[in-house]
Parts: C-alpha cells; sequence; structure tokens
C-alpha cells in the first residue's frame, strides 16, 4: 500500500484549518458524494447531481450573510470569469457551484483524486499589494514573493522589510504545527499588519515559484523577499522598425 505524502495531503484545507483556525478565515465544509465528484471532474454544472450539493451549500452561505468565496481542497476557481471580474464573490449557492465547474483548475484537482470537499469562507475584498507567497525550508522562512505579478507597486518598497519581519516572526510561531520540513503558504498581509493564511501548497513542482523563477536554488541560504521590479526606462535616441 502506497502512502500518502503528508505534505501533500496537509495542503488540503479540512486538514490544516483545525490546528490554523486562529490564522485564516472562517470556513465551513460541504462533504461531496461521488456522483457530486464526477460532476466536477466533467465541469457538469446541470448534472442533478448538482442540485442536492447546492442545497447542502444553501445553509453555510446563508450564515456568512452576504457573498461568499468557494472553493475545494487545494485549488479555488481563480480561473474564471467570476474571479476576474469580481475576485471569485458570490451569493447564491447556485452560481457557486457553475463557477466551480466551470473552473478547468479545479476539474484538473478532482480528476487528480484531490476534491472532497466544497470549502465555503465569507468573502473578503484583498488589496492585491498586501499578498505573498511564502517558502518554508527546513520550517523556516527562505523566501518571500510578491503573489499578484501584474506590476510594479512602489509603495511596497519601502514596506518590504517591515513585510519580511511580519512573515519570518508568524512562521516561527506556527513552524511546530507544520507535518513537514519544506511547504509553501499564501498569506494576506491586513492594513493591521496581521496574517491571514490563505492556502498551503505542496514544496517544488507544480507549486509555482512566482518571482524565484525555479525550484533549483540554493534553499539553504535565505535568498529574501522579491517584488515586483519597476519598468525600464529607455533614454536616447530610439529607432522602431516594423
Amino acid at each position: 500500500m502506497i502512502k500518502a505524502d503528508p505534505g501533500h495531503e496537509f495542503c488540503k484545507i479540512q486538514n490544516w484549518y483545525p490546528a490554523l483556525a486562529n490564522n485564516t478565515l472562517l470556513c465551513s465544509f460541504v462533504k461531496l458524494r461521488d456522483e457530486e465528484k464526477t460532476a466536477l471532474k466533467a465541469g457538469d454544472s446541470e448534472n442533478p447531481a448538482g442540485r442536492e450539493v447546492i442545497k447542502r451549500m444553501y445553509e453555510p452561505m446563508k450564515t456568512f450573510r452576504g457573498n461568499s468565496f468557494v472553493s475545494v481542497d487545494m485549488a479555488a476557481p481563480t480561473d474564471t470569469e467570476r474571479f476576474e471580474g469580481k475576485r471569485g464573490a458570490v451569493y447564491s449557492a447556485k452560481s457557486a457551484w457553475k463557477y466551480l465547474c466551470e473552473s478547468k483548475k479545479i476539474q484538473a484537482s478532482a480528476n487528480a483524486g484531490d476534491v472532497d470537499h466544497i470549502v465555503i469562507r465569507p468573502f473578503r475584498s484583498m488589496n492585491q499589494t498586501r499578498e505573498f507567497r511564502l517558502f518554508i525550508h527546513g520550517r523556516e522562512l527562505k523566501a518571500m514573493s510578491q503573489y499578484w505579478l501584474i506590476r510594479h507597486f512602489r509603495r511596497l518598497e519601502g514596506m518590504k522589510q517591515k513585510y519580511w519581519d511580519l512573515a519570518a516572526r508568524f512562521v516561527e510561531s506556527i513552524a511546530w504545527v507544520l507535518p513537514v520540513d519544506n511547504i509553501v503558504m499564501d498569506i494576506y498581509i491586513t492594513s493591521a499588519n496581521e496574517i491571514i493564511i490563505i492556502d498551503f501548497n505542496p514544496w517544488g513542482t507544480p507549486t509555482n515559484p512566482l518571482l524565484f523563477g525555479k525550484w533549483d536554488i540554493d534553499w539553504s541560504a535565505t535568498p529574501g523577499i522579491k517584488l515586483m521590479p519597476p519598468p525600464l526606462r529607455i533614454n536616447g535616441d530610439i529607432n522602431v522598425s516594423f
């Protein structure tokens, strides 16, 4: 019998949430039946199995009052139109199920056998300048990357050391909970300088190393924090031909 990778299993939110609930957003979990997982694998929001899961999603979504953010164990529908336009905020259970089914990321996760639950959280609008990916190696923070690589944010330059120190202290405080030495954690830093855990990812491929570009670097060193660089300015005479 092949044993499950403890790092991979820990990254499923239902496994890390009990130990770290005080450091993340409130979550509700909806267990999925096999036929509902099959509908997710196929991206079939019209499958009759969806009617039952929509009913079970209704109560926890109503409890949060207002919009929710809905994902699954190890994946969120960040590749959908809903995320592009409204950062994933959904109000109805029917709409949430529709966008989960539309997401290729959710389909891939379901087909990989990594989906057992739908995860419902209260929607929180997050400033993209304060979202980061942390690279924890040997249970210590070794590297930190700006998460949204959309552009250079000048205000981050003056905050980078403060954010690094906050993140390093936070990792030190939760290191004892982690079941493996090496793991990747995505966080949000609030305006009050509190850290909210967004999720965990397994160390190495296929997790995206973002601004570090590759996994084959010396992690025994401390690469530190990386931000998107400012745009290049070109001076002098410039000839452009088409």
